[in-house]
C-alpha cells in the first residue's frame, strides 16, 4: 500500500516561527530574488485557513497544487518576510476563480495542478514577475532543480517560516512517477506543509513543475515527493487564455 499526503498546513490561526529553517535541509533565500513566489491563505467557510504557495504566470494568473481548494483566498504578490509587509500587493480571490486541471483527481493527486484567476491585475515591478514556462517535456529528467516557500521548517516543527526558503534537489527516474505524470524526488531535502502549489524551478530557470503530495513506499525508505508535470499540462493553461511569461 502506498501513504498519500497533501503538503498543506492547516493553521486556525495564521503563526509564524521567528527562527528556523524552512524547506526542509534549506536556506533563506536572497529577498526578492524568485518574484514569481506566491503565498496562498486559503479560507474557509467555518473560519479555519490552510496555506499553500503558487506562482505568477502573468498579470491576470497564479498557478498552485489543485488540491489548494478553498472557499477564498488572500494572494500575497511581492513577499519575501511576512512579519515586513511594506510593498507587498495583497489581492482577495473568491473560489469561484480557481481552475482545477482537467482530470484531477483528488485521491491520488494526479494532475494536480490549477490557476488562479486575480481579482485585479498583479503589479509588475522588482518584486513582483513572472516566470516563464518549460515548453515541452523530451522524456529526460531536468537537472539542478530549485523549491522555494514558506513552508514548515522540519518534521517536527509545527510553525510556517517567516520568510522565504529554498533548497536544490535531484530528481529520481521512478517508473511509477512518470506513467502517472509526475517528477519525483526521494530525500531527507525537499517541500514541507504549505509549500504545496510552489514551482518546480530548473537549470534554464523556467517552472518545470508544481509541488503536490508525498508517498510513503509500502516497502519502506525515504518519502517520494511528487511534483505535477506543467509541460504535459499547455493544453489547460491555453483553454483559459494562459501562455509563459516573455
Amino acid at each position: 500500500m502506498i501513504i498519500y499526503y497533501k503538503l498543506t498546513l492547516l493553521t486556525l490561526v495564521l503563526s509564524f516561527h521567528q527562527q528556523g529553517h524552512a524547506i526542509i535541509g534549506g536556506h533563506e533565500a536572497v529577498p526578492h530574488s524568485r518574484p514569481y513566489m506566491v503565498l496562498l491563505q486559503m479560507n474557509s467557510a467555518g473560519g479555519q485557513r490552510a496555506h499553500c504557495a503558487g506562482f505568477l504566470l502573468n498579470e491576470d494568473f497564479v498557478m498552485t497544487a489543485a488540491h489548494c481548494q478553498a472557499e477564498s483566498y488572500k494572494v500575497f504578490l511581492g513577499l519575501h518576510n511576512y512579519h515586513d509587509q511594506n510593498g507587498v500587493q495583497h489581492v482577495n480571490v473568491p473560489g469561484r476563480n480557481a481552475f482545477p486541471m482537467k482530470g484531477y483527481d483528488p485521491v491520488n493527486f494526479k494532475n494536480d495542478m490549477m490557476l488562479l484567476k486575480l481579482s485585479t491585475k498583479a503589479k509588475l515591478n522588482d518584486k513582483v514577475k513572472p516566470i516563464a514556462l518549460a515548453d515541452r517535456d523530451d522524456g529526460s529528467l531536468p537537472k539542478s532543480c530549485i523549491l522555494s516557500g514558506w513552508g514548515r521548517t522540519d518534521k517536527n516543527n509545527k510553525y510556517m517560516s517567516p520568510t522565504l526558503m529554498e533548497t536544490s534537489i535531484t530528481l529520481v527516474d521512478i517508473k511509477e512517477c512518470t506513467m502517472e505524470n509526475f517528477y519525483c524526488s526521494q530525500g531527507d531535502t525537499g517541500p514541507s506543509e504549505a509549500d504545496a502549489g510552489g514551482p518546480l524551478v530548473c537549470e534554464d530557470g523556467k517552472a518545470y513543475g508544481v509541488i503536490s503530495s508525498a508517498v510513503t513506499p509500502h516497502s519502506g525508505g525515504p518519502d517520494i515527493i511528487r511534483f505535477t508535470k506543467i509541460p504535459e499540462s499547455t493544453e489547460t493553461q491555453h483553454h483559459v487564455c494562459i501562455r509563459p511569461a516573455d
